[in-house]
């Protein structure tokens, strides 16, 4: 018998380090933007998940340091006790709304919102078909659920379709679950295909719009929107704390859905509340979405422009295929990612590695803001074009 039943950690920490695989928090400074200061000088932002650049918005903050002002800094308990205010059914409203669904409900993170949503939904006698790239929100979520879980390769309809004719009928419930944007690559989930397959084979499908709320679609609804889809039954969920600049997770969907989650999904019922300086936030900057397209539009041409630069410059980097603001390129070893993140970062570039068990494979991700300017992309190409990068 070991002496000690902690030694283990040391030991899975040394092995930890020996993989490239160790992490360690960098400290931001001043307000979230296009340019921020990361230890002690300044740097052009391209790890943020504020695609629009409302984190740091004059309005955003106005409108929490009102609501904190009139309703105090803590919800002091959950939505069903003590915790609910005007603000959070206010929001909720605008976000069925923005999503075009019958009703929604909010949580105090888009972590909560899964793994709440999940575990409501499915238990011990059903099914889980889930892609292979989710968050780990959504695989949790499902783990937690009891239900049986097959993972289906990343985006491939053919595959889930063929595990679902072999597997469906030997289950009580079936859910579809999918990241709409997929975070760590920037590609979009086959949404038409999968809800033809759902209705197929009477399955429940959600779709986790994390990264493509106020991003895609016309108005900034998200996937659904942008693949004309939000007349189609489905669950939506997603979070306030990217494009929207706040904090806090949302479920969007029928009336029925929403009502019956407020009764058993136990993260919503046994969680504090959402504080009301972030509920007013995110109220805020969803306004701003459906008022001020060119936020959207400018992200976009911030996109394409990065593109132009890397195809035209820098025809070497492995971009993988992304219809997102996200682009990654990616790299043999997590050593190479490290050293070529900390090369950037030599230039004020802040663009950090991401490496297993994170993501299969290596890579850098850049993440571009609407309110990044020519200069900081022309910048960011210089940077990647003085890098030497040696592929296998």
């Amino acid at each position: 018998m070991p002496t000690n039943p902690y030694a283990w950690i040391e030991e899975s920490l040394t092995t930890i380090h020996r993989a490239d695989w160790y992490r360690s928090v960098q400290t931001i400074h001043g307000l979230p933007g296009a340019t921020v200061f990361l230890e002690g000088r300044e740097v052009i932002n391209f790890a943020s998940n504020d695609y629009l650049g409302l984190a740091g918005d004059e309005r955003l903050i106005a409108a929490a340091t009102t609501a904190v002002q009139e309703l105090g800094t803590g919800s002091t308990g959950s939505r069903l006790l003590s915790g609910h205010r005007e603000i959070h059914r206010e929001l909720e409203k605008a976000i069925a709304s923005l999503k075009q669904t019958e009703d929604a409900i909010v949580f105090s993170s888009g972590y909560l919102a899964n793994l709440g949503t999940i575990t409501a939904l499915v238990g011990k006698r059903d099914l889980i078909f889930s892609d292979q790239y989710n968050h780990s929100s959504l695989k949790n979520g499902a783990i937690l659920s009891g239900a049986t879980i097959i993972e289906y390769p990343h985006c491939d309809v053919e595959a889930l379709r063929t595990k679902l004719s072999q597997q469906r009928q030997n289950y009580r419930r079936c859910l579809i679950i999918t990241d709409s944007v997929f975070s760590m690559d920037g590609d979009l989930c086959p949404l038409p295909a999968l809800l033809e397959i759902a209705e197929e084979f009477s399955c429940m499908l959600l779709i986790d719009e994390a990264h493509a709320t106020g991003v895609l679609g016309n108005t900034g609804a998200g996937c659904v929107e942008h693949f004309g889809c939000t007349p189609k039954q489905l669950i939506q969920i997603g979070t306030l704390s990217k494009a929207l600049g706040s904090l806090g997770g949302y479920v969007a969907g029928s009336t029925a859905m929403i009502d019956f989650l407020r009764n058993r999904a136990p993260t919503w019922i046994y969680t504090t509340a959402l504080s009301s300086c972030a509920s007013a936030a995110a109220l805020t900057a969803i306004k701003i979405v459906q008022q001020e397209p060119q936020r959207r539009i400018q992200l976009w041409q911030n996109v394409a422009q990065l593109k132009q630069f890397i195809q035209q410059q820098l025809p070497q980097l492995k971009l993988l295929p992304s219809s997102s603001p996200i682009l990654c390129f990616q790299l043999p070893t997590a050593g190479d990612a490290l050293k070529v993140g900390q090369q950037l970062k030599s230039a004020d570039i802040f663009a950090p590695a991401i490496r297993p068990p994170t993501v299969p494979t290596s890579r850098i991700r850049i993440s571009l803001m609407a309110t990044h300017q020519l200069t900081h992309i022309e910048k960011l190409v210089k940077a990647l074009s003085s890098i030497e990068i040696q592929y296998n």
